[in-house]
């Protein structure tokens, strides 16, 4: 039997990132955001979703730029107290023995121990209600080279032990059940679906 759940809340598990942004050294922060996500392929576009009163919202309103850190298991409790930790009173890269990169195409900073470091330049701003969209423009990726496989160049995020948020918890990314369009593959004789 299924029971009524409050709006808003059911679509997780979703990724929880770290924001990072600033235009100089002086005013970088992180921020983390559970709601964030690609919202097109040509131009490759993302979003996020931030609430006006947090530190990072005027930041990012005024630079119109910022970079998604994806997330591990190691960096799990950075991206925890990150997120309930203000910028306005904590410099969080130092907290949490972090390192701003230079960016190669926007002035915020990339997380140097983050696997994937995606740029964003601002290209619309909607206000939702309790958050604003920011939708941005991909200008910039980094991935660490551990995780493309040399002989396929596949990208191989598993091996990072990316972390997702689900109703106030975090959880590791598990086992691949399938490849995009393996339910429809003709199989060979005696072979398992992957």
């Amino acid at each position: 039997m299924k029971q009524r759940w409050k709006p808003g809340t059911v679509l997780y598990p979703l990724p929880a990132v770290l924001v990072s942004c600033g235009a100089t050294p002086e005013e970088y922060n992180l921020l983390t955001v559970a709601w964030t996500g690609t919202v097109c392929t040509n131009p490759p576009m993302c979003s996020i979703s931030v609430r006006p009163e947090r530190h990072s919202y005027g930041i990012i309103r005024r630079t119109g730029e910022f970079v998604i850190n994806l997330t591990t298991r190691r960096l799990a409790r950075a991206t925890d107290w990150c997120g309930v930790r203000s910028g306005r009173d904590w410099d969080k890269f130092r907290e949490m023995g972090l390192t701003p990169v230079a960016s190669e195409a926007v002035a915020a900073p990339l997380l140097a121990e983050s696997p994937v470091n995606i740029e964003c330049r601002v290209r619309q701003v909607v206000p939702l209600g309790s958050h604003d969209l920011f939708i941005a423009e991909v200008v910039g990726v980094q991935v660490d080279e551990a995780l493309i496989d040399p002989a396929t160049g596949r990208f191989c995020l598993e091996r990072a032990d990316p972390i997702v948020y689900s109703h106030g918890e975090y959880f590791v990314l598990g086992e691949a059940l399938g490849h995009f369009g393996w339910s429809v593959r003709k199989r060979k004789k005696g072979a398992k679906h992957r």
